[in-house]
């Protein structure tokens, strides 16, 4: 047995006294380290790189409620900034009827009641799809739309302000940008790549507000830390001296702190850390797409690339907050999570609006440049009807994706699609060209009425216009006149028609403060009628 020594013998008197200040210095580290774990500044041993004096707070107010409930120790799957919240969210539930999703897109488009009624249907049936029973819900495709019609008609503004009331990712891209594998262009699959990018963003912008308030007092700690260095903490205790200089530092601190936030220190410039812009990353080509992601060489190696670098910038006060709270609202958010999200939705409620897909229509006995149109067809026909594309965040289904498409149709026509893509779009919704009481209605009755933009754009200048119902009138009959004598532009001729009508206000809104101008048919016709009657004019200028 291994020997034990004997007791320690009783200290005496001046021993103890020799260690009591030395055991009193001891407790006081302790408390001190206890008192930085319960402020948050205290993380695995060591303190967080950065965090001075008041930092703790944002840290701790970041941790109180974040953490999903239940006991820490059994929730190590989870991070500490994530919420228990459902990362498979789409359409809101509380979505609109058909009948006042047309009432919400007449807001904005004058006319096109089939257009609309097709595609408030459409969504209303994604609310619908969602509350079936998975397996069910799995096997009902959308319908996807293919609307007709001359251009500047509304079928671009139709499928934009849908997605805006869906909340949805939306994506518009030209069908002439692609191009038949082996051809110089764009991959067909590129859009749904760009479809997911841009839900990754929604969905990035909507977790970043709600974290914004907790990033921007972060980001006013360090401000003040850079304002006002912090006092060193001594370990050992301190002397009433230097409690009493801690204690004005603090009072400085709060002084600081309500100049900053009344913007009395917007001039100051100070100096911070930015993480510097990385080069444009390459990526390693896997398989024959050109555009297809393999291994993104970027986020492997980011050092490489400059990603993980800092340089010192000086700032103002504003811009400088501005950097951090984006910088700490990065960090409470969880990138994985936003990215299952975002991949959902786009799955489950994404939107690609595919423009003139007419012009990849065959037509009988083309030759030369058209080659290669009936094999983008082709192309397009998988992702329309349902295929699985690499992203570099993941696989993403194309089944329940919605595409509507529009084509005016001019020289081709629908038929002139190949035939399984012609029944891929079951829905097919002719939209009617614009006449002059159309355009009177679109200049006056929407919320985003150009009479109405004018009108505030000139108002900044001091100038007030004043639309009288003869001149709205007059100016819709010469757009009306001009489309019918040159090409039909739709409600496009009236962007080109009231620059020419404000073009002198325009140029000399600065010099004509508190001035009032009415519009009214005598203006219109002085400053457009020789134009629209001479045809060679109206060609050229509107």
């Amino acid at each position: 047995m291994a020997h034990r020594p004997a007791a320690a013998p009783p200290r005496s008197d001046d021993d103890r006294r020799r260690r009591e200040p030395l055991v009193r210095a001891l407790g006081q580290r302790r408390s001190h380290r206890a008192r930085r774990w319960r402020d948050g500044d205290w993380v695995g041993g060591a303190v967080r790189h950065g965090r001075r004096q008041g930092a703790g707070v944002a840290h701790a107010a970041r941790a109180e409620g974040d953490r999903g409930g239940g006991d820490g120790d059994h929730r190590r799957h989870l991070y500490l900034h994530q919420r228990p919240r459902d990362d498979r969210r789409t359409v809101n539930d509380t979505a609109l009827t058909p009948r006042q999703i047309v009432s919400e897109l007449d807001k904005f488009v004058v006319g096109q009641a089939a257009a609309k009624r097709a595609v408030a249907i459409a969504l209303r049936n994604r609310i619908r799809r969602q509350k079936l029973a998975p397996e069910l819900a799995e096997e009902v495709a959308p319908k996807n739309i293919l609307m007709i019609g001359p251009t500047g008609v509304g079928k671009t503004e139709i499928a934009r302000r849908l997605a805006r009331l869906a909340h949805s990712p939306f994506l518009k891209i030209e069908a002439s940008k692609f191009t038949e594998v082996g051809y110089v262009g764009r991959d067909v699959e590129s859009m749904v790549r760009d479809l997911v990018e841009i839900s990754v963003k929604m969905e990035r912008d909507a977790r970043e507000a709600e974290v914004r308030d907790k990033a921007r007092a972060a980001a006013e700690e360090r401000v003040l830390d850079l304002l006002l260095p912090p006092l060193p903490v001594s370990y050992g205790g301190e002397t009433p001296d230097q409690i009493s200089a801690r204690e004005q530092a603090q009072r400085t601190r709060e002084k600081l702190r309500e100049q900053l936030r009344g913007g009395k220190l917007d001039e100051k410039m100070v100096e911070i850390e930015v993480r510097e812009r990385g080069f444009p990353s390459f990526e390693v080509i896997q398989g024959g797409s050109v555009e297809e992601i393999g291994i993104n060489m970027k986020d492997m190696l980011p050092g490489m690339f400059g990603g993980g670098r800092t340089k010192q910038r000086k700032l103002r006060v504003p811009e400088a907050i501005e950097q951090l709270t984006a910088e700490e609202a990065g960090k409470l958010v969880d990138m994985e999570s936003i990215a299952r999200a975002a991949l959902h939705r786009a799955e489950q409620s994404g939107i690609i609006f595919l423009d003139e897909i007419d012009k990849i229509a065959g037509r009988e006995g083309s030759q030369g440049p058209d080659v290669s149109r009936e094999g983008v067809q082709r192309d397009i026909l998988p992702i329309v009807e349902g295929t699985t594309v690499n992203t570099k965040y993941g696989m993403v289904k194309t089944d329940h994706i919605l595409f509507v498409a529009a084509g005016a149709f001019h020289v081709s026509k629908p038929s002139d699609l190949i035939p399984e893509l012609q029944g891929r779009f079951p829905i097919r919704v002719e939209l009617e060209a614009l006449g002059e009481a159309d355009f009177v209605r679109i200049l006056t009755e929407p919320k985003n009425a150009l009479v109405k933009q004018y009108a505030a754009l000139l108002a900044t200048e001091g100038v007030t216009i004043t639309f009288e119902e003869s001149g709205i009138r007059r100016v819709a009959e010469f757009a009306t006149m001009v489309n019918e004598r040159t090409e039909n532009i739709g409600a496009r001729r009236l962007h080109t028609v009231m620059e020419k009508l404000l073009d002198e206000i325009s140029f000399n809104a600065s010099e004509m403060d508190g001035v009032t101008v009415v519009i009214d048919a005598a203006y219109v016709d002085r400053m457009l009628a020789d134009i629209v009657r001479n045809e060679d004019l109206s060609r050229y200028i509107l």
